[in-house]
C-alpha cells in the first residue's frame, strides 16, 4: 500500500511539473512581459501611482462622448474604450496612473479597472516604442513561415522579442493569433496589419518605418484581400434563382 501511495504521489508531482514546464513553453512575449507583464503592478520611476496622467481636453470630450452610448446605471461597460483612449493619448502603453484615472472619470472601483487591464493583452502596461510589431508565431503563421519572419524583424532591429530598441523606436512582441490566417504569415505594428509577408518585405517595412516613411498596409503578395490566389475554386456556377428546384404546384 504504502509502494503504490509513494508512486501516486511521483506521478502527480511529475505531470504537475510536465504542466508548468509546457505552461512557460507556451506562453508568449505579450502573456508574459503588460499586455506584456507581470499581472501584478511593480512600481518603477515612469510607471507608478504618481506618474501624471489626465485626459487631454480634446480626449475629455471624446471619454464623455463615448461614455454617453452607454444608459444610465451601465457607465462601467466603457472602461475598454476608455482604456484604450487613455493608452493612445500615452504613446501606446498604459501606466498605473492612467487607469486610476479612468477610474475616477467612470466612477468605478480601481480594482475594477485594474481586472479589465490586466485581462486583455492588448492593454500595454510597460512602455513600448514608437513602433510596437506584434508578430504573429501562432500555427497558420508558423506554417507558413513566421520563424522566419520573426529572425529578419530580430536581425533587423538587433532586440528579441520583449525588448525596445535604445532609441525607443521599436519594440518586438511575439503574439498569439491575429485573426489574420489566410495571410499568413503576417504581423502587427501598432493600428496595421501587414500580410502575406516574406523576409525581404519585412526588411522593407522596417527600413521605411526607420526613414519615416509609412509603409502601405494590408497584403504584400498583390492581392487586394484575402481572395486566392489563383481562379476561383468553389462557387463557380451561377446561383440558383428563386424558386428553382421547387415543385411546379407550389
Amino acid at each position: 500500500i504504502h509502494f503504490y501511495k509513494r508512486l501516486i504521489m511521483l506521478v502527480k508531482t511529475l505531470f504537475s511539473g510536465l504542466a508548468r514546464s509546457a505552461s512557460r513553453t507556451l506562453s508568449t512575449t505579450t502573456a508574459r512581459c503588460g499586455g506584456d507583464t507581470l499581472v501584478v503592478h511593480r512600481d518603477t520611476p515612469e510607471n507608478n501611482a504618481e506618474t501624471p496622467f489626465v485626459f487631454t481636453q480634446e480626449n475629455a470630450d471624446r471619454a464623455q462622448a463615448i461614455m454617453s452610448i452607454y444608459p444610465d446605471g451601465h457607465k462601467r461597460a466603457a472602461v475598454i474604450p476608455m482604456l484604450d483612449l487613455a493608452q493612445r493619448q500615452n504613446g501606446g502603453w498604459l501606466p498605473i496612473s492612467a487607469m486610476h484615472h479612468v477610474a475616477e472619470v467612470i466612477g468605478m472601483p480601481r480594482m475594477r479597472v485594474y481586472e479589465v487591464a490586466t485581462f486583455y493583452t492588448m492593454f500595454m502596461r510597460n512602455p513600448v516604442g514608437k513602433y510596437h510589431i506584434q508578430v504573429c508565431t501562432t500555427t497558420p503563421c508558423w506554417l507558413r513561415g513566421s520563424d522566419e519572419i520573426m529572425e529578419a524583424v530580430k536581425a533587423n532591429l538587433g532586440i528579441g522579442p520583449g525588448e525596445t530598441t535604445k532609441d525607443k523606436m521599436f519594440t518586438i512582441s511575439e503574439v498569439e493569433c491575429l485573426g489574420a490566417c489566410v495571410n499568413a504569415p503576417m504581423f502587427q505594428i501598432n493600428d496595421d496589419y501587414y500580410e502575406d509577408l516574406t523576409v525581404k518585405d519585412t526588411e522593407e517595412i522596417l527600413e521605411d518605418l526607420k526613414a519615416g516613411k509609412k509603409p502601405p498596409a494590408g497584403p504584400r503578395s498583390g492581392r487586394y484581400a484575402a481572395e486566392p490566389f489563383g481562379a476561383l475554386t468553389s462557387l463557380t456556377e451561377t446561383p440558383p434563382g428563386p424558386g428553382e428546384g421547387c415543385r411546379a404546384d407550389l
